[in-house]
Parts: C-alpha cells; structure tokens; sequence
C-alpha cells in the first residue's frame, strides 16, 4: 500500500498539496482532504465553515483534487484523497482522477459533525454498512485502491463487522481512529486479514507505535501532530525499527533530548 508505514491522516481545510509534500520527510502517503464532493456535503461544509471550521470548498471539487494530485506528481510520498459524499457519483469521478495518479480513495465514515452526518456521510455511512458497501464498490470499480477511515466507540457500530463488509465490497485497507480502544484494532485485523490496517490516534512514538503494531496494525497515521517533523521523525524511527528489526533504538537514533510522550492530544481529520 505504502511505505515507509507511516501515514499523514487528512486535517480538514489544511491537508493540502503542500502539506503533504512538507511532510513526505518520513511518511509514505498522505491523506489530503477531506474534500466534499456533492451537494450536500459542500452544504454542510458551509454551514461548517460559518461555525469557524476550516474546508476545502473550491469551485470544482474534482478538479481540486485533481490539481492537488498533479501538485505531488514528483513527491516521494503516495498521496490519497480523504472524500466526503451522499452520492455515488461523485465517488465515480473522484475514484477516475485518483487512479489517473495513483492515489488512494479515502471514503470518510469517520467525521462526526452534526452537519455531516445529516448529510448522510461520516458516521452516518459508518452506521449504514450497506450505502458504506456501496460507496467502496463505486470506487473500486475504477480500478484504484480504497480506503476507508473509521472511528471506534460508536454507539451500535461493531468495527469488526464493518471490516468484514467493506473487505467484501473491494476495499483495500481500513484507517481505525481508535479513540480510547486501541485494542479494537486487533478486532479489525483478525475480522478482515486482506485489508491494511492503519492506526490513528494518539501515535506520538515509540510506545503508542509498538501498541498498535503489536496488535495487527500494517502501518500508523500521524492526526494534528503531521505538521511537527520531530513527532514525524520520532515515529518514523518507531516504525523502521518495528519492521526493519535492526536493534537500534530510538534514543540511540535520534538522541536529541525529545519526550518520547510528547502532547498526547490526537488531532486527525474531523
């Protein structure tokens, strides 16, 4: 999917082409986004906004993500879009440009804004594993890979049930905002064993690396703390070490005096 297993989880109105390529000093993909494709997505993106909340909201949102992709043709980090729609042919068009760049699909079932989720998308998709179903499949008809971003400690959702059903519908990998239930990544591995399994939240070194590691993860995302290199270097250390099993240390890495516990407050898209 990509590598290093580092990855930058989009930030509303801020994951941008420039920041991904800020960020591609350590990380192997970055999530831009998240973007509102359709009507009312790009309504609730207003209503947004006007509660002082940064979005995206170009005049064409396919050619912004389109433009943005074209931005980071000669980075060294795989670019994915994280996308927002109640509609699937928005997904359709987006799926298309992304494939013409080799980007990830990011489906948002994650945001919990009230205005999203009245729109039928963030949790709202979370919680309708069929219309989820369907928006993976419109992607993954053009031939691109597909992820889809997820948040734990949903009331009546059962993370390893969704995996199983998106796994079903042709996703690729599975981005789990773990909350205060890390363990439940373990859930999601053993539930959907094709699907890449990235972690979010609160990954700030190598402890909270080695954790979501150790419990079936393929690869971290960094939420707020993807604009700080030194928590992108920490953790790009971590997950080297994890996987490349050299025996070095982090400290014996970079040795420059950091807390390895730095700010614990996630951050991570909407």
């Amino acid at each position: 999917m990509f590598a290093p297993r580092l990855a930058l989880a989009s930030l509303s109105g801020e994951a941008d082409a420039a920041w991904a390529r800020a960020g591609s000093d350590y990380a192997g993909c970055a999530f831009l986004g998240g973007v509102s494709l359709d009507g009312p997505t790009r309504e609730a993106a207003r209503e947004l906004v006007a509660r002082e909340r940064n979005e995206f909201l170009p005049d064409d949102p396919i050619a912004f993500v389109d433009e943005q992709l074209a931005a980071l043709a000669d980075a060294p980090i795989r670019p994915g879009v994280n996308v927002r729609s109640a509609t699937l042919g928005p997904i359709r068009d987006v799926a298309a440009a992304c494939a013409d760049r080799d980007a990830i699909v990011e489906i948002n079932a994650h945001c919990r804004q009230s205005e999203m989720c009245d729109a039928g998308c963030g949790e709202a998709l979370l919680r309708d594993t069929d219309r989820l179903r369907s928006h993976v499949a419109a992607a993954s008809d053009a031939g691109v890979d597909v992820s889809v971003k997820v948040r734990a400690e949903v009331t009546g959702v059962d993370l390893a049930g969704v995996a199983r059903a998106i796994e079903s519908a042709g996703a690729d990998a599975i981005h789990v905002d773990a909350m205060d239930s890390e363990s439940v990544v373990a859930d999601v591995a053993a539930a959907a064993p094709s699907l890449f399994v990235v972690a979010n939240n609160e990954v700030r070194g190598g402890e909270s690396v080695r954790e979501y590691l150790a419990y079936g993860a393929d690869a971290v995302s960094l939420g707020r703390p993807s604009t700080d290199g030194r928590v992108r270097r920490r953790v790009r250390a971590a997950v080297d070490e994890w996987f490349d099993g050299d025996g070095t240390t982090i400290d014996e890495r970079f040795d420059d005096g950091e807390a390895a516990s730095a700010d614990r407050t996630d951050g991570g898209e909407t």
